[in-house]
């Protein structure tokens, strides 16, 4: 009767997860069949034993055939429930069945510094050609836990994400390749020091250049959360799993306004996953993810071996491709043929690959690397970047990098070597060479002083001109456009009165003369993008590039298409990125503006696109880079993963421009949170923000339904992101344009073009 008992309880659990997978809809009489398995339960002893056998074996054939059935009908919110069922495998089990030993590191268990991330040292015995060899790996991932609540479901604080990237530079001290694990719902919103968005932005820009081999495997992947240990050289994912912008829960509150407190409809819901396309075969199809690893049916458990076998061979023979991608063409096709040679195409094969890599082959892994993201997601937008239309102006564009190459990179450094060996010639030779060169250069002096009537740059306004003649202030805002706000005869009030005294303020004054700030408190009003287009650049300095780069609906998104049109016939614009060229007194510096009135500044393929060609120009013409945001919502939900994977795609462009010497700045205003700032925006070593914004990582509303804390009214405020280390200073809007001009001058690289 024992093994009659054994086999029900294991019927009774199938049963369990097969309520939770149909979310307890009584499909397929699941009821009956629990309540037919709880009476043979408790009658066992009643029944002769071939009766038993017999009941068994009908109740294992009836729910072998409603698995099948779920199995060819699963739903995309179905394999969420899977992924989240306390029966799917995690982290851990993984590191028990996958590897043949591993130390964990940062801490154990609940003694850990952030239990919802493992870091571990792992090794692996593999195939030789004459005997097997042990090699080893840094395994980074989410661990969910099976109903441990201090794992706090794999949603990682930003000391977690901290110990990841501690590690990660741990394996590229060692040369070891790393394994990323995947299972977050997200990040967990917290703004306290180092804060969820700023430390997931230093993993991302770390990970794009880490000089060792990456795979990452993903079984639940959660927006943000996700892509703190997301971008890697090969990316594996579970077929039952899912990787998405949002949750479909997340994403229904938004679609159905549903109000605080009230839960989203289950119909809603279960529309929004489909809509979403966050299954492992739409991810692959829009080329997220590079491969899908097969489970069984109804989703890899805890104790499936097979699938722990599977998973072994697949991220050995994952490393080995990004390995010998790097190597010679000989080396890559000697693998394939036996890999060809092999029963199945993942199975690991007895070819001895070495995972440590030589200079040359980083700097083409890293170059690979760059390459794979800056070209994914570009179906998602409609247009070609200007860089990349036609043949004539690909030329132009060659030309160009070859000009300023050879102006700025070759011609300016042979001339700060020549004036560092003129610095470092003895006192009496100095004099010598500048007696013996005096004349040459009074007449360059002469010709210079003749041809370049503009005065010299200065950090601050001396009020004089070159021969003491007073000239205008060149740092003064230009008043070349006046908000349509101040045509509004009326009064408003400072929303800081009762604390302030402040005077109730006529509207044309205020938002005139004033530029939207009280000037009692220094409150800042917000104002359309178009004051800061006309009123802090040079006027008609001004040259819009990539404007044709459309948003569209890349998924099909049920109504989004409508929605798109929408915001272009309100805005007269294509895209909530406004990328263009100025000028800040002469100084000619890229410039890139999310703007609130085109779906909230919301970041999309299209908007993803046309940042990456703004870090590319001003990588090209050695120009400083402005990130001017006026309002951010974050990722565009609608684009699914195709707007994730805009986070590691913009940081890369940004760190290959940074790295080239070039100067980023970014300034905040009004409202900007979430994926942006969690990335290509939160990357920058030089952040300020304009006094009255407010900037986060996550709105109020989610991060109450999160963490279950009210957060106080100022959280996100721009003063409480000073003192976190968020950002560098707080800028007045009026002082926008003299702030700028400072930053352009102090800040950076010393050997940019304009110094």
């Amino acid at each position: 009767m024992k093994e009659q008992l054994k086999q029900l309880l294991k019927i009774e659990e199938r049963i369990n997860y097969l309520n939770q997978v149909k979310d307890y809809s009584n499909w397929g009489n699941l009821d009956g069949f629990k309540t037919s398995c709880e009476r043979l339960k408790q009658n066992v002893y009643e029944y002769p034993v071939d009766q038993l056998w017999g009941e068994v074996r009908k109740l294992h054939d009836s729910i072998s055939f409603l698995e099948q059935r779920a199995e060819e009908q699963l739903t995309p919110m179905e394999r969420v429930r899977i992924v989240r069922n306390t029966q799917r495998f995690s982290l851990k089990d993984i590191l028990e069945n996958v590897y043949d030993d591993y130390t964990e590191l940062g801490g154990q268990e609940d003694a850990n510094i952030d239990p919802a991330m493992i870091c571990a040292k792992a090794t692996l015995t593999r195939k030789g050609k004459k005997k097997p060899y042990t090699v080893t790996v840094m395994v980074i991932g989410q661990e969910s836990g099976h109903g441990e609540e201090f794992r706090n479901g794999g949603s990682c604080r930003p000391e977690g994400n901290e110990k990841a990237l501690r590690y990660m530079r741990v394996a590229e001290t060692e040369g070891i390749p790393i394994h990323f694990y995947v299972f977050t719902p997200g990040s967990y919103p917290v703004e306290e020091y180092p804060g969820a968005a700023q430390q997931i932005a230093r993993n991302i820009y770390a990970m794009t250049k880490l000089r060792v081999p990456s795979v990452s495997f993903i079984s639940e992947g959660g927006s943000g959360g996700a892509e703190a240990i997301g971008l890697s050289d090969y990316r594996l994912m579970a077929s039952h799993g899912y990787y998405s912008v949002i949750s479909p829960e997340g994403a229904a509150a938004i679609e159905g306004r549903v109000k605080e407190g009230n839960k989203a409809p289950a119909e809603l819901i279960e529309l929004c996953a489909e809509r979403l396309r966050l299954t492992a075969l739409d991810n692959l199809n829009h080329g997220i993810i590079d491969r899908i690893i097969q489970e069984p049916p109804l989703g890899a458990r805890r104790d499936d071996f097979a699938f722990f076998a599977t998973l072994r061979s697949e991220m050995i023979s994952a490393t080995d491709r990004v390995v010998l991608s790097t190597k010679s063409f000989k080396s890559f096709r000697t693998w394939e043929i036996h890999r060809r040679k092999s029963k199945k195409a993942s199975e690991e094969v007895d070819v001895g690959v070495s995972w440590d890599l030589s200079r040359d082959e980083v700097e083409r892994l890293l170059q690979q690397r760059s390459q794979k993201y800056l070209a994914m997601a570009t179906h998602g937008y409609q247009g070609r970047p200007e860089a990349q239309q036609g043949l004539l102006r690909q030329a132009v564009v060659s030309t160009e990098h070859l000009y300023y190459t050879l102006r700025y990179d070759i011609l300016k450094n042979q001339k700060r070597q020549v004036r560092k060996v003129l610095s470092d010639v003895s006192g009496e030779g100095l004099v010598m060479l500048k007696r013996l060169t005096e004349p040459l250069r009074n007449a360059v002096s002469f010709f210079k002083e003749r041809n370049n009537k503009r005065p010299s740059r200065l950090i601050t306004y001396s009020g004089n001109g070159q021969n003491g003649s007073p000239r205008p202030d060149p740092l003064e805002l230009t008043d070349t456009y006046t908000s349509p706000l101040a045509n509004e005869d009326r009064t408003v009030t400072c929303p800081n009165a009762a604390k302030h005294g402040c005077k109730d303020l006529w509207v044309p004054d205020l938002y005139g003369e004033f530029a939207g700030v009280c000037e009692t408190c220094g409150h800042h009003f917000p104002l359309e993008y178009h004051w800061y287009l006309k009123n802090i650049f040079d006027p008609g300095s001004i040259r819009f590039f990539n404007a044709h780069l459309t948003a569209q609906n890349p998924l099909g998104y049920t109504g989004f298409a409508e929605r798109i049109e929408a915001a272009r016939e309100k805005t007269g614009r294509r895209s909530s990125n406004i990328t263009f060229t100025a000028a800040v007194d002469g100084i000619q510096i890229v410039v890139a503006v999310l703007y609130s009135e085109f779906r909230n500044g919301t970041v999309g393929s299209a908007e993803g696109e046309k940042f990456v060609q703004a870090c590319k120009l001003a990588q090209r013409k050695k120009r400083p880079l402005l990130a001017y945001v006026h309002t951010t919502g974050g990722i565009r939900i609608q684009e699914g993963t195709l707007g994730v994977i805009q986070m590691p795609k913009c940081t890369m462009a940004v760190r290959e421009y940074i790295d080239s010497g070039g100067l980023y700045l970014v300034v905040y205003d009004n409202n900007s949170y979430a994926g942006p700032l969690a990335s290509f925006l939160g990357c920058s070593p030089y952040q300020f923000a304009i006094r009255s914004s407010r900037i986060g990582f996550a709105g109020p509303r989610v991060i109450r339904e999160t963490t279950g804390i009210d957060i106080p009214p100022d959280y996100h405020s721009a003063r409480n992101a000073l003192r976190r280390g968020h950002i560098q200073g707080i800028w007045d809007r009026r002082e926008f344009r003299r702030n700028l001009y400072k930053a352009l001058l102090t800040m950076g690289s010393p050997s940019l073009y304009y110094r």
